[in-house]
């Protein structure tokens, strides 16, 4: 092995985390077939009906909002080491 290519090795196992570290997963979520949903309503909505739109945006606004909120929580909860 070249000098460069142990260098290149060595920082490939340094970017990975110890074996054994348990890997986060966020928990199962409707909140993406909820937005996509609403998405879709809105869009159909600009060539049919208003009132579609405003029930797409009904819709997805809060669900945006949800999710946000969900991912900041679980987030908090990882251990300190876990934050970027």
């Amino acid at each position: 092995m070249t000098q460069e290519t142990e260098q290149d090795t060595a920082e490939v196992a340094e970017s990975l985390p110890p074996v054994g570290e348990e890997i986060h997963l966020p928990g199962p979520s409707f909140l993406p077939l909820l937005l996509a949903a609403g998405i879709t309503c809105a869009l159909v909505g600009v060539t049919v009906s208003i009132i579609l739109v405003v029930l797409g945006l009904a819709i997805t606004i809060p669900a945006i909002v949800l999710w946000i909120r969900t991912t900041l929580a679980d987030i908090a909860e990882l251990p300190p080491s876990h934050h970027h």
